[in-house]
């Protein structure tokens, strides 16, 4: 009797915990989009698209990312993971140094659909106060990892004070999969529209085709007259 009892009582952790952690729904981009409360991307008649990187900061290639953002006079947003924040103090301090302003990608860069909301609630907050030291007065955005959402962590996230940024579908690039550097850039390039949010990473990895592939479409891009801001700035020339 005692056994079945301890059966009883595991299966039902197991159940609730997975109820928890796994089965709740994520939300889909039609069911949000109309309230403003996720951003894609930015109706603007101005040529202006928002870089953004996610999973670092990485001491090998965020520096040669600032160097070239630098170069072309771009600004971008990095979506830096908490944990990783913690191991490389001197390269946060050289995104803001630069002008470029930090997002929010969790502490550890978990799934929402694989631990549940209070993990990634545990997350957001953790990684919250690591972002505050560099940047305390700052529009605060947040980009959940692989873009997984459900209605809990988005309401969560605005009781925090955060936005709530994807990317343009059009321009997923999926660069951590190492496709080319030539057709990274001419996916930007052929893609290319007012408003967009451009989804690269500078960690997590190598990243030397993301390299290659900016050396690429941000001259091609300026030279089409577009220019490259913060997603704060993106937000601002919305219309």
């Amino acid at each position: 009797m005692k056994k079945w009892v301890q059966f009883v009582i595991a299966v039902f952790c197991f159940y609730t915990s997975g109820q928890n952690n796994v089965l709740a729904e994520m939300i889909k981009r039609e069911q949000v989009e109309p309230t403003g409360h996720v951003i894609w991307d930015v109706a603007t008649h101005k040529k202006v698209i928002a870089l953004t990187f996610d999973d670092g900061p990485d001491p090998v290639y965020t520096p040669q990312i600032l160097a070239l953002l630098e170069k072309y006079g771009a600004h971008a947003t990095f979506f830096q993971i908490g944990n990783r924040m913690e191991l490389y103090p001197d390269v946060v301090e050289q995104v803001v140094e630069a002008g470029h302003e930090l997002g929010n990608h969790s502490m550890t860069h978990p799934y929402e659909n694989k631990v549940g909301f209070q993990q990634m609630r545990h997350e957001v907050v953790l990684a919250d106060r690591i972002i505050q030291k560099y940047q305390p007065n700052h529009p605060k955005l947040f980009r959940p990892p692989g873009g997984y959402l459900d209605n809990s962590l988005l309401q969560e996230a605005r009781e925090l004070g955060y936005r709530v940024v994807l990317w343009s579908y059009h321009q997923e690039l999926k660069d951590w999969s190492l496709p080319g550097a030539l057709n990274i850039a001419n996916h930007v390039i052929s893609h290319a529209r007012n408003g967009d949010i451009i989804l690269l990473h500078d960690g997590g990895g190598d990243r030397s085709q993301t390299l290659q592939a900016l050396k690429i479409f941000l001259p091609a891009l300026k030279e089409k007259g577009y220019n490259f801001v913060t997603v704060s700035e993106l937000l601002s020339n919305k219309e």
